[in-house]
């Protein structure tokens, strides 16, 4: 793993969470959940032929993004599990209102299903963590920077590239998620469960005054109010690091919800969850949903574990507020993840 501390001075000084370049926002159908894929397994598991026919139907509506073009060969880490796969989710939330480029990454995430598919471990990985990130084959980068400049600078296949350096785990496959699309796909199945562990105000809420109220407990949440929790991270001392548990546990919710048998029983809201996910959807050419979800059709929400990458904390690097990565910990944790050993990668990451 490479996570270097030191910034040269053509480094760029923006704030956390600001975006070092200006790449053109990618189209909604450009931008993928993971819980759709994972539900259409959920369907494959009711009924194998019908689920077949109807997740090719989705297949094919779903955009396809070049992920591993532009990824030289020699640079890329080796497989050490070959039944094992890890796919990287980003997100972005597209109505963010402090998102004015579209180039952000918000949300990283590497997420590892073992070779015997039981289960399923997602680590995110915060979006300002310092690290080394290759340079484009446009020019761009070739030095330390936030991991989530990658995108800004080469898009999809330099995030490829960063993510494989910082981890030393060899991405399979990559999907891309629009956590602005939480609402629709949240009202689709009704609402979802969240317990709030203390209350709070979302100072950037989709509500017309830019407020909502958070109170404590459990309580359900409607599309706009499951998304307002999933974004806010200026009410909390941790900041993003809140942010990354609340959208952990909006996609747990959402599994759960999606996994129900009030949602696999009811035709029109299945139908209206799974579309509403594909049609934000997009995948690297090489992944068929069809085979992913008939691989993954025994997983459920209880077999899904959720990390957050080692860090001994945040400090500055020039003018940069920044995330540092706890080299020991977080290479010990990617170095289970690289061996499949899940018993490792639940210790290390606990």
């Amino acid at each position: 793993m490479s996570m270097g501390r030191q910034v040269p001075e053509s480094a760029p000084s923006t704030p956390v969470g600001a975006d070092p370049g200006g790449t053109a926002r990618p189209r909604r159908g450009r931008r993928l959940l993971l819980t759709g894929l994972l539900v259409l397994a959920l369907v494959g598991g009711g009924g194998v032929l019908a689920a077949a026919l109807y997740v090719r139907s989705v297949d094919s509506a779903i955009d396809r993004v070049d992920a591993f073009d532009e990824v030289p060969a020699e640079s890329r880490p080796q497989v050490v599990a070959t039944d094992a796969l890890n796919i990287m989710i980003l997100g972005s939330d597209s109505r963010d209102p402090e998102d004015s480029s579209g180039s952000r990454t918000d949300t990283i995430i590497l997420a590892h299903l073992p070779r015997d598919r039981s289960s399923a471990q997602l680590i995110s990985i915060p979006r300002d963590t310092w690290t080394a990130v290759p340079r484009s084959k446009q020019g761009r980068g070739g030095r330390d920077a936030k991991i989530n400049a990658a995108y800004a600078w080469g898009g999809v296949p330099l995030m490829v590239q960063t993510v494989e350096k910082f981890t030393g785990v060899r991405i399979d496959h990559v999907t891309m998620v629009d956590f602005a699309g939480f609402k629709d796909i949240v009202d689709a199945l009704g609402g979802i469960e969240i317990h709030v562990e203390k209350a709070f105000t979302s100072t950037h809420s989709l509500n017309a005054d830019g407020r909502r109220e958070f109170v404590a407990g459990r309580q359900t949440m409607d599309g706009s109010a499951a998304l307002d929790y999933a974004r806010e991270r200026y009410a909390f001392p941790d900041g993003d690091f809140a942010r990354i548990r609340h959208q952990q546990q909006v996609i747990k919710a959402i599994l759960d919800k999606a996994a129900s048998g009030g949602t696999l029983s009811s035709p029109t809201r299945l139908n209206a969850f799974v579309r509403a996910t594909a049609e934000a959807a997009a995948v690297d050419r090489s992944m068929s949903v069809l085979d992913f979800a008939m691989e993954l059709r025994h997983l459920r929400s209880g077999n899904l574990e959720f990390f957050t990458c080692p860090v001994t904390g945040t400090g500055r690097v020039g003018s940069e507020s920044v995330v540092f990565a706890d080299e020991e910990k977080a290479g010990r944790l990617f170095d289970a993840v690289r061996r499949d050993d899940v018993p490792e990668i639940l210790a290390a990451g606990r």
